[in-house]
């Protein structure tokens, strides 16, 4: 108690301690230093072969809620991202011919599949597609979204459904494609996911089979073939065509093949179907016109040197040939090949090219040079080095081979677009003060360099050795190094807090 107008202050002493690391502290027996995990809680060891498979039922069911929300998620992060954002039809740099007739809704920026893969960590490809199939779930089959999100239908099924009545299907009506899920949402649980494709396709044709018909028709316009690496030296080729095409196409193998078994060859049936193919296409015929490529092989020379002479397991990295790295033998025999057909040493076939990229043992870029450049070099004792920076806006010829031979594909995170296709972009606006210098230099296929410049709340950055940093406007970092530098390498990224002004943005063309 204190008397009218006095007050008073109370005072707890205690005794602190100074903090102690983890490492320091004796846990009790069976505490650990980390969250706990659900085996911690639930052990499996402890459980009844019923009981495992009852709690994977569960796992199931719970992804397929996750799932479901995923795609409230994306579906919501593509409502803040508008196209008014964007370029608007008759300004630099708007989307136009092949990409606009690509965007999958015209309400939602072009740029949103590009953020969400590097929120998500995954390709464009793969982003683009989860939306999709987010859009086609949430908008358009409210049944297989509400059977997903009660966990009554899992993930893979769902996503199939979606995949065959999304974007092949983006011109069929709604009340059409309630039918089909009507017809196949019963009987979904039941099939694999190819049969329940299978169904799908079949109901829609059922139910629409002039659309049917309208998607064949622009499926058959867009063939196309593909490449893809498969690793160990090894390539994939992916011919799209009408199905009876491709049946054609593959008795066809398989009768040639099987000629040459009978006549004797050992090689399995398999392998003689694959050179079969190749030979077809790329036999000797008087008619067809000869063609020049441009082979670009990247090795440290340590491992060129040994491929050269034979020696397994020589060199820290592997040989490149465009892209895609190979075993030293294979790198051997493509050097006995070059030396045969350019006696005297490797040289550019006829009315072809030839580039020499010489990288450190970290994998850097050293020097992108010609054949002639690297023996002048060597006659005057020179050393190989960068390309100098030049003071004006379009980069030399050096310069140019330098940064497309470093970055060899579009450098935007999961892009994989090759560099030929790609523009030569200066990260630092060359308005704003940035130079024309490999350091400042990257490769960005077209798509992404519009992206860079005209796409609001995205950063770049990049170090002296190409090590770029994109940030998202939802704030998300992924970074992307040159092919083949090692990860090990140490390099200072500064991302700025705001971007810079877009007034002071690479002109087009665009």
């Amino acid at each position: 108690m204190f008397p009218p107008g006095a007050f008073g202050v109370g005072v707890t002493v205690a005794e602190l301690q100074p903090a102690v690391s983890c490492d320091d502290v004796v846990l009790p027996p069976g505490v650990v230093a980390r969250p706990s995990r659900l085996g911690d809680l639930l052990q499996v060891d402890l459980m009844t072969p019923e009981q495992k498979a009852e709690q994977l039922q569960r796992v199931e069911e719970a992804e397929a809620v996750l799932a479901a929300y995923r795609v409230e998620l994306v579906v919501g992060l593509a409502a803040d991202r508008p196209a008014s954002d964007d370029r608007q039809r008759g300004q630099a740099g708007a989307a136009s011919g092949e990409w606009a007739a690509q965007l999958l809704d015209a309400d939602v920026s072009e740029f949103f599949p590009d953020e969400l893969a590097l929120v998500l960590n995954c390709s464009r490809t793969a982003a683009t597609q989860l939306w999709e199939r987010s859009a086609t779930l949430r908008r358009r089959l409210p049944a297989t979204w509400a059977a997903l999100a009660d966990g009554r239908l899992d993930w893979p099924r769902a996503r199939a459904i979606a995949a065959e009545l999304g974007w092949p299907a983006r011109e069929t009506p709604d009340d059409v494609l309630h039918l089909v899920e009507a017809a196949v949402l019963p009987h979904a649980t039941g099939l694999s996911v190819n049969r329940l494709r299978a169904l799908v396709r079949a109901e829609l044709i059922r139910a629409d089979p002039a659309a049917a018909d309208r998607r064949r028709q622009k499926a058959q316009r867009d063939a196309d073939v593909t490449v893809r690496g498969l690793g160990d030296g090894m390539g994939e080729v992916r011919a799209t065509m009408p199905m009876p095409e491709a049946a054609e196409v593959r008795a066809a193998a398989d009768a040639h093949a099987r000629a040459l078994k009978a006549a004797g060859d050992e090689r399995s049936i398999r392998e003689l179907r694959s050179v079969v193919v190749h030979g077809l296409v790329t036999g000797a015929d008087d008619e067809r016109p000869t063609v020049s490529a441009h082979v670009e092989v990247v090795a440290a020379l340590d491992a060129l040197e040994s491929a050269a002479a034979g020696a397994p397991g020589a060199g820290r990295s592997p040989v490149l040939v465009d892209g895609e790295p190979v075993t030293a033998a294979l790198a051997r025999e493509l050097l006995e090949r070059l030396d045969a057909l350019c006696p005297g040493g490797i040289q550019a076939p006829t009315d072809g090219t030839l580039r020499l990229a010489v990288t450190d043992a970290d994998g850097r870029l050293l020097a992108a040079v010609t054949r002639r450049e690297l023996e002048s070099a060597v006659r005057r004792g020179e050393g190989l080095s960068r390309p100098p920076a030049v003071g004006r806006y379009v980069p030399g010829p050096a310069l140019e081979r330098f940064a497309r031979t470093r970055d060899r594909t579009c450098r935007h995170p999961g892009c994989g677009n090759r560099a030929g296709w790609a523009d030569l972009d200066h990260v630092v606006a060359h308005a704003d003060g940035g130079a024309t210098d490999c350091a400042n230099l990257c490769c960005l296929c077209r798509r992404h360099h519009r992206l860079k410049t005209h796409a609001r709340g995205w950063r770049h950055v990049m170090t002296a050795d190409g090590v770029l940093a994109v940030t998202t406007p939802s704030g998300v970092t992924r970074v992307s190094r040159p092919p083949g530098m090692s990860a090990a390498v140490s390099s200072v990224l500064r991302v700025p807090a705001e971007r810079r002004a877009l007034s002071g943005a690479d002109p087009p063309p665009f």
